[in-house]
C-alpha cells in the first residue's frame, strides 16, 4: 500500500539539515529558483496565491495581467515547482506548491521592508551602514 508522507513545516525541516556548505547542484537549483522569482509578474501571482487556490482568470485579475500572460507565467512557476495545477472539469486551479513557498515570500518581504527602513539585526557589526548613511 502506498503511504504519502507529509512535508515537515519549514522551521522543522531546517533544524534537521546539517549546517554545512551546500554542494554545487543545490546551489545551482537555488539560483535557478531565485531567477524565476526575478520577474515582478510572477511574484504578484505567487502573492495572490497566498490567499488560496485560484483560477487563471482570478489570478490574472489579482496580479493585473492579461489571462494569456498569467497562464504563461503560471506555466513557468509550475515547471519550477513553485505552484501546483489541479484540473476541475475544463478549468484549471492553482495553489502554492507547499508551505515553504509562503515562508519564502514572507521572509523576502520582511527583508525588503527592513532594508527600506534601514533596520539591521542587533547582531550585525557596528560598521554596517545603510545606503542612506553612506
Amino acid at each position: 500500500m502506498y503511504t504519502r508522507l507529509r512535508m515537515p513545516k519549514s522551521h522543522v525541516h531546517a533544524d534537521f539539515r546539517p549546517r554545512e556548505p551546500i554542494n554545487e547542484d543545490v546551489a545551482d537549483a537555488i539560483a535557478e529558483t531565485m531567477q524565476t522569482l526575478a520577474t515582478a509578474s510572477r511574484v504578484r501571482l505567487l502573492y495572490a496565491l497566498r490567499e488560496g487556490e485560484q483560477s487563471v482568470g482570478e489570478l490574472a485579475d489579482a496580479s493585473r495581467l492579461a489571462p494569456a500572460a498569467a497562464s504563461q507565467q503560471l506555466r513557468i512557476l509550475r515547471h519550477m515547482n513553485l505552484v501546483v495545477a489541479m484540473r476541475e472539469g475544463q478549468a484549471v486551479r492553482y495553489r502554492l506548491h507547499d508551505d515553504h513557498i509562503g515562508v519564502l515570500l514572507d521572509e523576502i518581504r520582511n527583508h525588503v521592508e527592513h532594508a527600506i527602513h534601514g533596520w539591521v539585526s542587533p547582531e550585525a557589526p557596528a560598521t554596517t551602514r545603510t545606503k542612506d548613511q553612506r
